[in-house]
């Protein structure tokens, strides 16, 4: 893709990811891949699911506007990522929402357990910076650009 030429899309992404140096990362790469959508950050397993089924702080619909696509860390604190997964996706309301794990786990079980919840896609976190960008630019790629999403209210 021409670099000068910027992926614009209207999804929101949500972001669930508990490392401040990560989010930082994953943001950045966003960024820099051109990608327009508004990113929402959370910080632990029980934020994700309040800010999704929209509890709390987050009962707002203003607050918590369906994202388009979730990236899904599966260390986080209150709530491991895994069953955040299999939450949102026994939800009817949620469930056809694409949520990508991203983690540092190359651990086959884990791998197999998140497909067995059905992720959308799997990636683990490269250690390098370079590779990292690349991967987030690659993300950026097929689920904001190529892939396409039904109209929202179809589902």
């Amino acid at each position: 893709m021409d670099k000068d030429k910027k992926m614009v899309t209207p999804d929101i992404i949500l972001l669930a990811e508990d490392d401040e140096a990560q989010a930082i990362l994953i943001t950045r790469a966003l960024e820099e891949a051109g990608a327009a959508n508004k990113i929402y950050l959370v910080r632990d397993g029980e934020e994700a699911l309040d800010y999704l089924f929209r509890r709390g702080n987050y009962a707002d619909k203003g607050k918590s506007p369906r994202p388009g696509l979730v990236l899904l860390d599966l260390r986080l604190p209150k709530l491991d990522g895994l069953d955040v997964l299999n939450t949102i996706k026994q939800s009817e309301e949620l469930k056809s929402i694409p949520v990508v794990v991203i983690t540092t786990s190359d651990n086959n079980e884990d791998i197999a357990q998140a497909y067995r919840n059905h992720a959308n896609s799997y990636l683990v976190k490269p250690l390098g910076f370079g590779e990292f960008s690349g991967m987030i630019r690659e993300l950026s790629t097929y689920w904001l650009a190529v892939n396409r999403h039904p109209i929202r209210g179809v589902i």
